[in-house]
């Protein structure tokens, strides 16, 4: 049973960081620093991305993000997810892991690297309505697009399968409007209401056509390792239940009959036992505190 465990942790750590120990070298550089960073232990940020309902919001916002057509375009142009599923995804979750546990420096250099990928990332789309209209990875409404889902998506997760959120989730949601500006996001939301409010306005964007439907079937069944496919199901369906009805249609996908809320409790509970109960980055940061704090009590200034 051990070593099944240890092979099961190594499969997860690679897969979400690139490495078996969940240690890449930018994982190692949040020990250093200068500062707590922008959010720091008790944050509501440290808190939805430190529990393990991330998996399943990774799932929702990347189907909720193939709805704008936009954002799709620059996906299915640009994006090498179908060569290199692992290697995108891990490079999402360094820039969200390293702006939520690393320090302010680190924290900006990490979205400025996700700044000059979008600068190469131009196109065109055909829009809703069936008019053409050129894109950028950098366009203020594609950005804002990409934050609201996301924030909606880890935001719900969380509020699902998640434990409580300190200060509750106005305070994620002003909290990751830092994130959002920090990659160019204009006027992000600053309170749930707002962030309802603003997934509103982008309905009249979106829409479901081929590439939706290409993408949804890699994200059903990525090239994951066989034996982590049970376990990566339940949490897809977990991702579809979580999702609006409507929304849901337009993905093509149905909600599972069986409760598949209740399945993927189990789930995030084995793979908490698996991981630990904090992850890698936070030890990194939580280190990176205690040394701060140690300097500080030996500064006689």
């Amino acid at each position: 049973m051990g070593r099944m465990v240890d092979t099961w942790r190594s499969h997860l750590l690679t897969t979400f960081s690139g490495d078996d120990a969940g240690k890449p070298a930018w994982v190692e550089k949040m020990a250093d620093g200068d500062d707590a960073g922008f959010f720091g232990p008790g944050s509501a940020a440290w808190a939805v991305h430190g529990g393990t309902a991330t998996l399943i919001a990774g799932i929702r916002a990347l189907l909720l993000q193939t709805l704008h057509p936009g954002a799709m375009a620059g996906v299915h142009d640009w994006s090498r997810y179908q060569e290199d599923p692992l290697g995108r995804l891990s490079g999402t979750i360094r820039w969200l892991l390293t702006v939520t546990f690393g320090d302010t420096a680190q924290a900006r250099a990490e979205s400025t690297r996700v700044d000059r990928y979008h600068n190469r990332v131009v196109g065109t789309y055909v829009a809703a309505d069936g008019t053409e209209h050129p894109y950028t990875a950098g366009d203020p409404e594609l950005l804002s697009w990409v934050h609201v889902v996301f924030t909606d998506a880890f935001l719900t997760c969380d509020e699902i399968w998640g434990g409580t959120i300190p200060g509750g989730a106005d305070q994620y949601v002003r909290e990751w409007a830092t994130a959002g500006e920090l990659v160019g996001v204009v006027d992000p939301p600053r309170s749930k209401a707002e962030l309802t409010a603003a997934f509103e306005t982008f309905r009249p964007s979106m829409k479901s056509d081929e590439r939706v439907a290409e993408a949804v079937r890699f994200i059903r069944n990525p090239p994951l390792r066989r034996t982590m496919m049970p376990a990566y199901r339940i949490l897809f369906a977990g991702a579809v239940a979580s999702i609006p009805a409507e929304q849901r249609r337009m993905l093509g996908l149905r909600r599972p009959w069986w409760p598949a809320i209740t399945a993927n409790r189990a789930v995030l509970w084995g793979v908490g036992m698996i991981l630990g109960r904090s992850s890698t980055s936070e030890d990194a940061a939580r280190a990176r505190l205690a040394r701060l704090a140690r300097t500080a009590a030996d500064d006689p200034t």
